[in-house]
């Protein structure tokens, strides 16, 4: 199967299940906490199926992670005249 097929059949089962729970609400009704959270839990799901379905239609262009380029020639001394040497402190001071 396709992944729009795919998709598809996972809205059906989301529709299925909207209604279910559509039934149930009748039936418990809808002010429990149980009731709302099944409820929310449900709309969650529509949304990230929702957002998939978006994905999947966007063109997938392969993306390639941004290169950087490190020089070899060694940094600036100057860009390390106010730092602190890692666990040893500044070089002007004593350890309390």
């Amino acid at each position: 199967m396709s992944v729009h097929d795919e998709l598809t059949s996972v809205q059906r089962c989301l529709d299925d299940l909207a209604r279910s729970v559509g039934r149930l609400e009748q039936q418990l009704g809808s002010g429990g906490l149980d009731m709302r959270r099944v409820r929310a839990d449900a709309d969650h799901l529509r949304e990230s199926v929702a957002l998939l379905r978006a994905a999947a239609s966007a063109p997938a262009a392969p993306r390639r992670p941004d290169l950087v380029t490190i020089p070899d020639t060694p940094y600036d001394d100057s860009l390390w005249i106010d730092s602190d040497d890692e666990g040893l402190g500044a070089r002007d001071r004593h350890a309390p």
